[in-house]
């Protein structure tokens, strides 16, 4: 099941921000192919390192959300934002779209160092700040429609359903790799969970929910 699309009928506003993410995105990676394993290590999020020193370790909390870990995994984060982010930058506006995409990026960090204290393993992507914006998604447009390729065929499904389905992974994948004690690559599903979650509260403190049209009989 692949979301490939959304209505976008309603939007109001050119979404130059997430069209900026995703261009940044591209590019840090494409410097990070360039520069290597001393690229990433020198500007992924690394949990003991950045224990050790917060204040000189504090900005890879922001460089580790632009690199991803292959093309593979790039393109499916992007393929996410392109989808989701314009809907959610059309209802809050620039400005506050870009705090809020920081912010659950960051929250994405640090609920995966709360179950990773003392890893060594770099950690890198854009996929909690991106489950915030679904999170944020969710609460906007719950009886939105995500075009999902199945099969050979596209179907229309509800956005509750599409992202439901997707956290419920997350969380159950979550709660494996928390049994897990190997220090290992891998993916950060306690990012996944906390940059929704995080996307979810960001929503409604940032005003996200007011204003939404509704429909009357």
């Amino acid at each position: 099941m692949l979301p490939i699309g959304d209505d976008d009928s309603t939007r109001r506003i050119v979404p130059v921000v997430t069209y900026a993410l995703i261009a940044l995105n591209v590019l840090v990676f494409l410097i990070e192919l360039s520069g290597g394993d001393a690229f990433v290590i020198k500007w992924a999020f690394v949990p003991s390192r950045f224990l050790a020193n917060p204040s000189g370790d504090f900005l890879t909390l922001f460089t580790s959300m632009f690199m991803h870990g292959g093309w593979l995994h790039l393109l499916s984060n992007m393929l996410y934002l392109w989808i989701f982010g314009d809907n959610v930058e059309d209802r809050f506006g620039h400005t506050k779209f870009t705090i809020f995409y920081l912010l659950c990026g960051i929250a994405a960090i640090f609920a995966q160092l709360a179950f990773s204290i003392g890893s060594n393993v770099p950690n890198l992507g854009a996929s909690g700040a991106i489950a915030g914006v679904l999170g944020a998604y969710i609460v906007m447009f719950p009886r939105g429609r995500v075009h999902v390729l199945m099969g050979r065929g596209v179907i229309p499904m509800s956005a509750l359903t599409v992202i439901g389905l997707w956290i419920i992974l997350q969380l159950f994948s979550g709660i494996g790799s928390i049994t897990s004690t190997a220090d290992t690559g891998g993916v950060a599903y306690m990012a996944h969970i906390g940059g929704f979650f995080a996307g979810l509260v960001l929503t409604y403190l940032l005003g996200g929910k007011r204003g939404l049209p509704t429909l009357s009989s």
